[in-house]
C-alpha cells in the first residue's frame, strides 16, 4: 500500500507534535505545579483510597504516570501490582521516587507511549489524570480509551469514571479596564491614544481560548451543563466532536463580554457518595483555572436575559492534541452569533501528572 505525501506529512507532523507534548513534561516546573495543586492531588488521593476495596490485591494501570504519585496512592490502597506508563523522560525520576518509597516490588515504571508498550497481564483498574485546559486541550483521554479497550478486564474500574463540561456568561472587568485604558492616556501624558481602542479590542477579544481565573463576582448566571463523557462507554470517534446545548438566565444588569467553560470529573464513591473534582469558579482554585471565550462585542443584559446556544469541541486540523471550540450563541433578542476559538500555539496544557 502506498502512502501519499499528505498522509506522510500528517504522520510526521503527529510525531513532531507528540515529541513536543512529551518534552513539555520533562521539566520539573509542570510537575511541581500539578503536585502543588492540592485540590487536584488530594481529590485523586481520596478518590483512590475510597475505592481501596476494589483496588486491594488487584492490578492497576496508571496512564501518563508522570512522577508516579497516583501509582503510589494505588499501592497505598493495597494494589498487588501497578504498571506506571509514562512517555516523557520524567519516567526516570518516577523510578527514583518509587525506589525512595520502597515500592519497586509493587510498581513497575514503563517508559513509553501507552499505544506502543506491552503489559504482561490484563488490569483490574485504570487510573489517570488525563484532563487538559477546557478538559480536552492536550488531554490524554484517547490514550485512556485505548488502554480501556486493550487492557481493562470486563467489569474493571476506571478512576475517574465521568467528566462533565459547563458554560456560563461572564463579565470580565479586567478586560473592560484594558479596553478603556487607551482613552485615559491623554489625561496622563497629553498624548491622545484613543485611536488604539479598536486595535486593542481586536487583540483582546480575539479567537484565542484564554486560560484565566474567573472570580465568582464575574459569573452572570447559574452554570449550564452542555456535555457529559462516560469513560466506560465513550469512543475515540465521539471525541472528534463533543457537542451540546446550553441555556443560561442572567442574574441582573451587567454586560456579557465572554463565555466561560470549565469541567468536573467524578470518582465512584465505593461505600460513600461519588467524589467530584471541580474546576468551577465557584469552587477552590485549581491549576486548570477556567477557559474564557471573549465575544467580539460586549452585550448588555438584565435580570433573566437568556444566553442560549450550542457548543462543538473538536481537535484542531493542525494538531490533534489542540482543541477548538465553536460556539453559536444568542443573547436576549439579538440575532444569533458564531465564533470559533482555539488555544494559541506554544501554550502548554497540563494534561498529565
Amino acid at each position: 500500500m502506498t502512502v501519499s505525501q499528505s498522509e506522510l506529512k500528517r504522520k510526521l507532523d503527529k510525531n513532531v507534535q507528540d515529541n513536543l507534548y512529551f518534552d513539555s513534561y520533562s521539566d520539573v516546573t509542570i510537575h511541581e505545579e500539578m503536585i502543588a495543586d492540592t485540590v487536584r492531588t488530594n481529590t485523586y488521593r481520596t478518590g483512590i483510597l475510597r475505592n481501596s476495596s476494589l483496588i486491594q490485591g488487584k492490578v492497576v494501570l496508571d496512564v501518563g504516570a508522570g512522577t508516579g504519585v497516583l501509582s503510589i496512592f494505588c499501592a497505598q490502597a493495597g494494589a498487588r501490582k501497578v504498571y506506571a506508563v509514562e512517555a516523557s523522560s520524567i519516567a526516570d525520576q518516577a523510578v527514583k521516587i518509587v525506589k525512595h518509597n520502597k515500592m519497586e516490588d509493587i510498581i513497575d515504571v514503563i517508559k513509553g507511549t501507552l499505544e506502543t508498550i506491552d503489559l504482561p497481564e490484563q488490569v483490574d483498574v485504570i487510573v489517570s489524570e488525563w484532563m487538559g485546559y477546557a478538559l480536552l486541550h492536550e488531554s490524554m483521554l484517547n490514550s485512556v480509551l485505548f488502554a480501556r479497550d486493550k487492557w481493562l478486564k470486563a467489569g474493571g474500574l476506571i478512576l475517574p469514571s465521568k467528566a462533565e463540561l459547563y458554560m456560563a456568561p461572564i463579565n470580565d472587568l479586567v478586560v473592560e479596564d484594558r479596553l478603556s485604558f487607551w482613552s485615559t492616556v491623554k489625561d496622563q501624558y497629553d498624548v491622545d491614544m484613543s485611536c488604539m481602542s479598536d486595535f486593542a479590542r481586536k487583540c483582546i477579544m480575539s479567537n484565542d481560548i484564554t486560560v484565566n481565573l474567573v472570580t465568582v463576582e464575574d459569573v452572570l448566571s447559574h452554570p449550564s451543563k452542555f456535555a457529559e463523557l462516560d469513560l466506560y462507554s465513550v469512543t475515540a470517534e465521539q471525541l472528534k466532536s463533543v457537542k451540546g446545548a446550553f441555556k443560561c438566565e442572567c442574574f441582573g444588569s451587567s454586560a456579557v463580554n465572554a463565555l466561560c467553560v470549565w469541567f468536573t470529573v467524578t470518582f465512584p464513591g465505593g461505600e460513600e457518595k461519588p467524589l467530584v473534582l471541580s474546576t468551577s469558579p465557584f469552587k477552590p482554585e485549581t491549576h486548570w483555572k477556567q477557559a474564557v471565550l471573549y465575544l467580539d462585542e460586549a452585550v448588555d443584559v438584565r435580570q433573566d436575559t437568556t444566553v442560549v446556544g450550542e457548543v462543538n469541541m473538536y481537535p484542531s486540523e493542525d494538531s490533534s492534541r489542540h482543541i477548538c471550540i465553536h460556539v453559536d450563541y444568542t443573547i436576549g433578542e439579538l440575532k444569533k452569533q458564531s465564533k470559533t476559538f482555539s488555544i494559541p500555539d506554544g501554550y502548554s496544557g497540563e494534561a498529565q501528572q
